[in-house]
């Protein structure tokens, strides 16, 4: 869900901004506490409401994933996919699949929770007529057409590749063969809907009702949301708490100093700016760990001057003028690392990283980045002008350093400026809009920990975040043949293929791998951030 240049991405995307998008006024009692066992943490208020098909970014992303469970669990510290409310998905082809939900699970309302309740859920979220953002997750599935056709009408209600077969029992029918199809389904936006959420939609909304450790009670918008412990609870990862209040912040650095103040008890994304003083304000009570996020340069491919036979020398030169490490200790502070392939570190290499990928075409050469700028034509117009979001000022911060970088490789001080836009929304409406002229800033957050999910959402023909329009029938190829691969290593070695020729052509350019970072108050311990850099707040003790 976590498109870096959404709000954080998917298949999706959700833009993974560079600093948090929370913050700025939540006030309130020390420690954020107030009632004994909640504890307080910074958050912004969500995109959308809280249906699971339709949040794509982070902070509405965060209350899903304390108060949905679904078929699989992402593991808090691996990131490897695992049996939750499935019982056993059985295939024998990767195309075909059956589904058996385990019994004893209810929602927070008391009802339970059937593979109707999985099946009527996928249904809404895949119709057009309901205009669910991550409505393109159910693309694998037979039918997906007709309920959610890419031009003209819809003319199916339900997909045709779902059947309730009895009360545990579903089958699903993909429109291609997916061996990974079964380690998706730890994402939110496949997560099983109560019927409230049908009979009384607006009801439902007011107030979300899912089957996870946590239920909301109450929810200001621009203030705070309350979630509180389910005691009823069925899973065997319970709350350790008593609830968490999550507090709506608009300033990252606001949010930093109540916790240093004591009034707020978690703050999930450390601003660059306090970055130096963190260790010493803080000690062991700060958490900088890998996380599944990597940030790129992407290209607007529909504007020829991007699109022609020079330009990929072009985009190699400037990969090679950016000084990634000196851009990432003194800016960052370690709490980014070079990137050398399009992936993360956090896959592992048998899930499909391979360091070093990228080759010389990552590494710092002024005098090769200039040779190659040249033979491909010069930079297209005479100036370069790297697109970003101004209101987060990490992002003015490192785009200024990377055309820095750049002018000096090329021995102008004028070949690269940043191009702020003033907001978030405006950014996305212009790149939706196909309007970028130049680089823009762009990233990944993963959806789920698959080699896949950081290719073919960003880089296949059309795909659901090619935002820049990239197209090779080489990538779409070698994507189909691994994703059609039943044997895991196989279908690993294809998509590394299929990314060795996003490699080759330098599609985008790939800049650094993001950490997760988190500071915490002294009541609490089992703090921890998950592979996606999201507090495992169900862990966190409060004392």
């Amino acid at each position: 869900m976590r498109s870096a240049t959404h709000a954080r991405g998917a298949v999706c995307a959700v833009v993974v901004a560079l600093a948090a998008t929370a913050c700025g006024g939540g006030g309130g009692s020390g420690g954020g506490g107030g009632e004994s066992g909640v504890l307080s943490s910074s958050w912004g208020d969500p995109q959308n409401p809280l249906e699971p098909a339709n949040t794509n970014e982070v902070q509405g992303g965060k209350v899903l994933d304390m108060i949905f469970r679904g078929l699989k669990k992402y593991d808090p510290k691996t990131g490897n996919a695992t049996d939750m409310l499935a019982q056993k998905i059985d295939t024998s082809d990767s195309q075909n699949f059956t589904i058996t939900v385990k019994d004893g699970w209810t929602f927070s309302n008391g009802e339970k929770v059937t593979a109707k309740s999985f099946v009527d859920a996928w249904n809404y979220g895949a119709s057009l007529r309901n205009n669910q953002k991550n409505a393109y997750f159910f693309g694998y599935i037979q039918g997906y057409d007709k309920v959610h056709p890419a031009g003209g009408s819809q003319s199916a209600d339900t997909l045709s590749g779902l059947k309730v077969v009895d009360d545990r029992t579903f089958t699903v029918r993909l429109n291609q063969k997916f061996s990974g199809f079964p380690d998706t389904l730890g994402y939110a936006a496949f997560a099983p809907l109560p019927q409230s959420f049908f009979t009384d939609h607006a009801g439902w909304l007011a107030q979300p009702v899912g089957d996870g450790p946590y239920r909301i009670e109450s929810y200001t918008k621009g203030s705070q949301m309350s979630l509180k412990k389910w005691d009823g609870y069925p899973g065997g990862d319970k709350a350790q708490n008593a609830g968490v209040d999550l507090k709506v912040y608009t300033d990252s650095d606001t949010a930093y100093t109540d916790l240093i103040a004591g009034n707020l008890d978690l703050v999930d994304d450390v601003p660059a700016s306090q970055l130096k003083n963190v260790k010493s304000d803080l000690g062991g009570r700060y958490i900088n760990t890998p996380a599944g996020i990597i940030q790129t340069l992407a290209f607007p491919y529909y504007d020829s001057a991007w699109n022609n036979s020079g330009a990929q020398k072009v985009r190699t030169g400037l990969s090679m003028a950016i000084n990634r490490k000196q851009i990432t200790d003194t800016i960052f502070q370690n709490t980014r690392t070079p990137a050398t392939d399009w992936t993360s570190p956090v896959l592992g290499t048998d899930g499909g990283f391979k360091e070093g990928l990228c080759g010389s075409a990552c590494d710092y050469n002024p005098a090769e980045a200039k040779r190659l700028i040249r033979e491909g034509g010069g930079l297209p117009g005479g100036q370069l002008k790297i697109t970003y979001n101004a209101d987060t000022g990490s992002h003015r911060m490192w785009v200024d350093a990377v055309c820095n970088s750049i002018n000096n490789a090329l021995g102008n001080d004028k070949a690269c400026v940043g191009n702020p836009v003033g907001t978030f929304a405006d950014f996305r409406n212009q790149i939706g809009q196909h309007k970028m002229t130049g680089p823009f800033r762009a990233g990944w957050q993963m959806d789920y920990p698959l080699i896949q999910n950081f290719l073919q959402p960003l880089y296949y023909t059309d795909a659901s975040s090619n935002d820049g329009k990239w197209s090779d029938k080489d990538f779409d190829r070698l994507v189909d043949q691994a994703n059609a691969q039943t044997d895991t290593a196989k279908a690993v070695s294809a998509f590394q293929q299929a990314e060795e020729v996003v490699r080759d052509n330098m599609a985008a350019i790939p800049l650094w791998y993001q950490n997760g970072s988190a500071g915490y108050s002294e009541r609490l311990s089992n703090v921890a951030l998950n592979p996606f850099s999201v507090p495992v707040y169900n862990e966190i003790k409060v004392s």
